[in-house]
């Protein structure tokens, strides 16, 4: 089972639930126990953010195919399938969620072992409100963070993906520090059709300079191809 939840004042809502954030991220909270989950939903939408429960580990991995991006908040202890099982079944299937375990005191042994597992963080109860968004907000920061570097990597790779074959080999080799009369020896051309093209390169790119391009080659990871 899963539920989201309205801002206060927005019950009359007919969708039922806030619009995601502009990021559209959401803070998934995955607890057995149905207080616990509502009570941290509404704190959650409480300070503008997107919040949908799950009631257990295995409801929310039965559904994992249409999860929205975000972050986990888990229950460490849980009937069936406890957090920690939770975290490592995500990692085998290559979900990449931030992980928050929240534990009670006589659980931290656990929660240590989730951090070692790849847990962002645990949360003992009984924990403040600010606490817990501090922690929200620092794992939600962490994705937004990976989503915007994804988007610069594809940028710069759209951008090379315009050139043609040889270009893409003066790009490689410049990106190597071979100088233009090494590369027209390794591509059997002279020194000037090299400059020719590293001309069309420069001009495909949006580059004024080489270290530009060169910049712009490392954030395709270019230079790992």
């Amino acid at each position: 089972m899963n539920a989201q939840f309205p801002l206060p004042g927005q019950s009359g809502d007919p969708r039922g639930y806030i619009a995601l954030p502009p990021d559209g991220l959401v803070v998934h909270v995955v607890d057995d126990d149905e207080a616990v989950r509502r009570s941290l939903a509404l704190l959650l939408t409480s300070f503008g953010l997107t919040a949908e429960t799950h009631d257990s580990a295995e409801s929310l991995l039965a559904r994992l195919d249409t999860l929205a991006p975000g972050c986990l908040v888990v229950d460490v202890r849980m009937p069936g399938m406890d957090g920690l099982d939770l975290q490592l079944a995500l990692q085998e299937r290559g979900c990449n969620y931030p992980v928050l375990v929240v534990t009670g005191h006589a659980d931290v042994g656990l929660a240590v072992r989730a951090m070692k597992a790849g847990a962002l963080d645990f949360i003992e109860k009984p924990y403040s409100d600010a606490e817990l968004l501090a922690s929200v907000r620092s794992a939600l920061a962490r994705v937004a963070d990976t989503r915007h570097s994804g988007m610069i990597v594809e940028a710069a790779r759209a951008r090379i993906a315009v050139l043609t074959p040889r270009e893409r080999d003066v790009l490689m080799r410049l990106v190597e520090g071979r100088p233009n009369k090494v590369i027209a020896h390794e591509l059997g051309i002279s020194p000037r059709t090299v400059e020719i093209h590293r001309s069309n390169m420069m001009e495909k790119l949006a580059c004024r300079s080489l270290a530009e391009a060169v910049r712009l080659a490392i954030a395709a990871e270019f230079h790992k191809a």
